[in-house]
């Protein structure tokens, strides 16, 4: 069998290799069950009615608050923009594998497969350019992928304003300024995120992208017609059916936080799949490392921290547990926990 690019395999398998029994996925004969997320024309949010803009941003909150996912449609975000966005990544990913992980492309944001995983339950069968929005516009990162740059920026600047929109509805039907992460959140904080889930020729139970719950304030998916993604509803798992005139929006860890667990932030991951292979690209509202995420009401669930703090501690559990523990870490100690 010829190596893949990148070379997943080879790193599964010293995985599996090396790991006990009890810690290898095994292949589940459960039916999954697939789901429509909310649905939400964004069109609403400009209509001259009133009455009409109102029942538009208390769908978007509704769904932020019993799905922690929806989708957007007449996002003002054109169609062949992120049509050339795709046909750019597409090109990027067809790289050589030594080409992309070497070359410094993208401020060498280039990455595969898991670093820490220690088992094959903790591997993601992936490859991703994970982009500070800050470098997008340096000519030095693109190399010979010069087409990509123009893209990538108007499409960076179509995504921020999005989600700045998104925020600020959200911000104000909790009854806050919308202005509350405009300070925050900006090009200086925030990501965008290539990504690719090559063919596996193992089991469809491997993981492109291990479960997980996003540790910005939200996040915005374009994706392609393959399908892959599961979020967990109602204590389990469902399957996001593909639709390709909507955008994907999810709640990240700091909005749950900042909400008081209003709006929740779902785990969810993506399957792989044995034949095809899929594309997306993710946009991440983020604050600065240096933010400080308080609770919009009182009293608190969560203590507060910085968004740096909450990095740290991240990766500080990622490298002893291999896995995100998240926001159960920053939950305040009731009265009778202080006591033992």
């Amino acid at each position: 069998m010829v190596e893949s690019n990148p070379p997943l395999l080879h790193n599964f398998r010293e995985l599996f290799r090396h790991s006990s029994e009890s810690c290898v996925a095994r292949r589940s004969e459960v039916v999954m069950e697939e789901c429509n997320l909310p649905l939400i024309d964004l069109s609403g949010l400009r209509s001259e009615d009133r009455g009409e803009r109102e029942a538009c941003a208390s769908a978007i909150s509704r769904a932020s608050s019993e799905w922690g996912f929806f989708q957007v449609v007449n996002h003002g975000i054109r169609i062949e923009l992120m049509r050339k966005m795709r046909r750019e990544q597409v090109k990027l990913f067809k790289a050589p594998f030594e080409r992309k992980a070497t070359c410094g492309l993208l401020n060498n944001s280039y990455r595969w497969g898991t670093p820490t995983a220690t088992c094959p339950k903790q591997f993601s069968w992936s490859e991703a350019f994970h982009i500070p929005l800050t470098k997008i516009s340096e000519e030095v990162c693109y190399g010979e992928f010069s087409t990509l740059r123009e893209v990538m920026e108007e499409y960076a600047a179509a995504m921020q304003g999005l989600a700045r929109l998104l925020a600020g509805v959200l911000v104000m039907t909790l009854g806050h300024q919308k202005g509350v992460f405009e300070e925050s959140c900006n090009e200086r904080t925030c990501f965008l995120r290539l990504n690719r889930y090559p063919p596996c020729p193992l089991s469809p139970e491997v993981s492109g992208l291990v479960p997980h719950t996003d540790s910005d304030f939200l996040t915005i998916l374009h994706q392609d017609e393959v399908g892959g993604l599961q979020l967990m509803n109602d204590s389990k798992w469902v399957t996001v059916k593909p639709n390709q005139d909507a955008l994907i929006v999810n709640i990240g860890d700091l909005l749950q936080a900042w909400s008081n667990d209003v709006y929740k932030s779902v785990e969810h991951k993506v399957m792989t799949n044995t034949k095809v292979e899929r594309y997306s690209i993710a946009y991440f509202l983020c604050p600065s490392y240096e933010s400080m995420v308080g609770s919009c009401r009182e009293p608190s669930i969560y203590r507060k921290f910085t968004f740096g703090e909450y990095r740290r501690q991240i990766q500080q559990d990622v490298k002893i547990t291999g896995h995100k523990v998240g926001l159960p870490r920053f939950l305040r100690r009731t009265r009778e926990q202080h006591q033992i």
